[in-house]
């Protein structure tokens, strides 16, 4: 079963969040607000915060270049994972993606499923690798980024969860551009 080995020394990475919304403001930003209190309680950094309209490539460009930034460990959006026409983020993820995390929208579909029901079934949150750096699209609803970071993020970023975690190999997602 999983645990966190009090043995161990936290360590902090630098975290990104992105909100996807054509029509929210920093101030009415409630998704992004939970994961930057998130962030900050576990004893991350927030490394930058922005918002942008439902715009598949401007969405892909700014992941890039947050990939690309060598302070950035991990990237969170959230909000364009629904199933209508604006929802573009998780294509604009996987425009990004060197490789898919592909159990972790099973997970997060389980563990919405015990909040959410059947309901669960019209996210399609999603998680992925780039340049060495992780990258997730959750829901644009509070609650939806509350269950991913108390379910899964939050562990699984924390280096001292036990048995595994993103943590310990985040040096190693990058060593096939390395030079042998």
């Amino acid at each position: 079963m999983s645990r966190i080995d009090e043995s161990l020394d936290f360590i902090a990475i630098r975290i990104a969040v992105l909100t996807v919304s054509d029509t929210r403001s920093l101030d009415e930003d409630r998704s992004g607000d939970v994961l930057v209190g998130r962030i900050a309680d576990a004893g991350h950094a927030l490394a930058d915060r922005k918002i942008l309209p439902d715009e598949r490539a401007q969405i892909a460009d700014q992941l890039r270049a947050w990939c690309n930034d060598p302070e950035i460990d991990v990237v969170i959006s959230t909000g364009g994972t629904g199933l209508t026409g604006r929802d573009v983020t998780v294509e604009a993820h996987r425009d990004v993606y060197e490789k898919e995390i592909d159990a972790f929208g099973t997970i997060f579909t389980i563990v919405s499923m015990q909040k959410i029901g059947t309901s669960a079934v019209q996210s399609r949150a999603t998680g992925g690798v780039c340049n060495g750096t992780y990258l997730f699209a959750l829901p644009g609803s509070p609650g939806a980024c509350k269950d991913a970071w108390d379910e899964i993020l939050g562990r699984q970023l924390d280096y001292r969860h036990r048995p595994c975690n993103f943590v310990e190999i985040l040096p190693r997602l990058d060593e096939h551009q390395r030079r042998k």
